[in-house]
């Protein structure tokens, strides 16, 4: 599989991230009232435009401590998928990180199913993390559930921000604004 990233940077980044700060802020505000833009950037796989991606924090954040600080992670779809479909890719990306058993698995998906829901192109996803409980999601400013599960939220947002992810220039356009 080939993989490509192309940060948003420039005129285009600039415009997109003033128009989604316009759109987005009552959830932010709520979950994380002093959080700023740490870093953007898009996944491209297999040359489709899958998502754009901004990762929230408030000052001090640290890319050694994602695992342990609060921080919000927003993706808005550039093409629609199927529930199911992204719990199961979350449970394999999730699986880089640790060993999961399918009975957990399986846990975790059924939680994943019911807080996010299909997408559609042009949804937008918030997932904030709340270090030693677990994660909130909102879809289009709308609060869709938690997942109370503090391992759960580690694994999940290490998708994009652990080391071992599958998207190292992803993770990299996310943590440009944060701390070592």
């Amino acid at each position: 599989m080939i993989t490509a990233l192309m940060p948003l940077t420039g005129w285009a980044g600039a415009a997109w991230a003033q128009a989604a700060d316009v759109n987005q802020r009552a959830e932010l505000q709520e979950a994380l009232p002093q959080a700023r833009l740490v870093g953007q950037g898009r996944l491209t796989f297999w040359g489709f435009q899958v998502y754009d991606a901004r990762l929230w924090a408030n000052p001090g954040f640290t890319t050694d401590g994602f695992a342990t600080l609060p921080l919000a992670l927003e993706l808005s779809y550039l093409r629609g998928f199927e529930s199911q479909a992204v719990a199961e890719r979350s449970i394999t990306e999730m699986r880089r990180s640790a060993p999961i058993s399918d009975e957990q698995a399986e846990r975790w998906m059924a939680a994943m199913a019911r807080v996010l829901p299909n997408v559609k192109k042009g949804d937008r996803v918030m997932g904030v993390h709340r270090p030693g409980v677990g994660a909130s999601f909102w879809i289009n400013g709308k609060a869709t559930g938690e997942i109370r599960d503090a391992a759960f939220a580690k694994l999940f947002f290490g998708i994009w921000l652990a080391p071992v992810t599958s998207e190292p220039g992803l993770r990299n356009a996310l943590l440009a604004g944060a701390g070592p």
